[in-house]
């Protein structure tokens, strides 16, 4: 899994840019990047995905996610299956400049300085904005603009959200540890599927074995055992969103003993796996939640 810095062109005669994807999901590389562009990304229906710092969870019924600048994140169509259809938003704050007595003008502030911790909007919010967004993609000039402005407004008043992050994760730690990270994550993408050899990860870092458990666990705040089962977990909640059966979703993600995956599909998502299947509906989000989540500190 790549990490990289994206580059963000704004649409000709625009400040800003406007993204329609409505394409085959095996068109786009979903990686993990980030960039100076704060990000709105509606995905109009189906399921995948969210990575959004140190946050990853599963969405279904579509996703509607205000991201802040330079937080690193996925494309919303990880893990999605076709037709998958989405509408971003990509703008830098300077482009949104209001005189200082503008009372209104107050909380759309304080939403893009929530935006550092990603905002994740409940779907009734999702659902109202949907056809703004539509008329984003058909407008031009100063419309546009106000459009941006009007969203933006309708989305600071609300209070139906959550943020994705407990504390705001800086892009340079994800750029200090690139080439490192990548190779773990990648490693892990590939062979989450069979047992999982720390020792050949270790390897892989370059790294001793105590040395590589220090690192990760400093990285992450998390044991590299416990990233692994986050990952597999996700995994197996995608599979039985496609009405796969809990042994095989169990046997598919690395896990060969069912009675250790449901105790662990409990402890991520609160629900064991029966019960999720049996209140999995396209209106259920889950949430792969830990106790403590994810933190990567500066200075190693």
């Amino acid at each position: 899994m790549k990490v990289t810095f994206e580059r963000v062109i704004p649409d000709e005669k625009s400040s800003f840019r406007t993204i329609h994807n409505n394409s085959p999901i095996s068109e786009f590389k979903w990686e993990y990047h980030y960039h100076p562009e704060i990000e709105l990304v509606c995905v109009i229906s189906g399921s995948g995905t969210r990575h959004v710092g140190y946050h990853k969870s599963n969405y279904t019924n579509g996703d509607l996610v205000l991201i802040g600048s330079n937080i690193p994140h996925s494309g919303f169509g990880l893990n999605s299956i076709d037709p998958h259809e989405e509408i971003v938003l990509q703008f830098k704050e300077e482009i949104l400049q209001f005189p200082q007595q503008e009372v209104e003008a107050r909380s759309i502030k304080n939403l893009l300085e929530l935006s550092k911790y990603g905002i994740h909007f409940h779907h009734k919010i999702k659902k109202a904005m949907l056809p703004r967004l539509k008329l984003m993609l058909e407008s031009e000039g100063y419309k546009r603009y106000l459009l941006l402005l009007e969203i933006l407004f309708e989305l600071s008043k609300c209070t139906d959200y959550e943020l994705l992050n407990k504390e705001i994760m800086p892009y340079t730690i994800i750029s200090k540890n690139k080439t490192r990270l990548e190779n773990i994550f990648t490693f892990v993408e590939h062979n989450y599927d069979k047992e999982i050899n720390i020792e050949e990860v270790a390897k892989l870092a370059n790294l001793t074995l105590p040395a590589f458990c220090n690192f990760f666990k400093k990285a992450t705040q998390i044991t590299f055992t416990e990233f692994v089962n986050r990952y597999r977990i996700n995994k197996a909640c995608l599979l039985m969103a496609q009405d796969k059966s809990i042994s095989e979703c169990s046997y598919s993600c690395g896990f060969n003993n069912v009675t250790y995956f449901n105790r662990m599909f409990k402890k991520y998502t609160e629900k064991t796996p029966s019960e999720f299947m049996k209140n999995f509906a396209p209106k259920v989000n889950v949430d792969l939640k830990v106790e403590n989540e994810v933190k990567i500190k500066a200075g190693f």
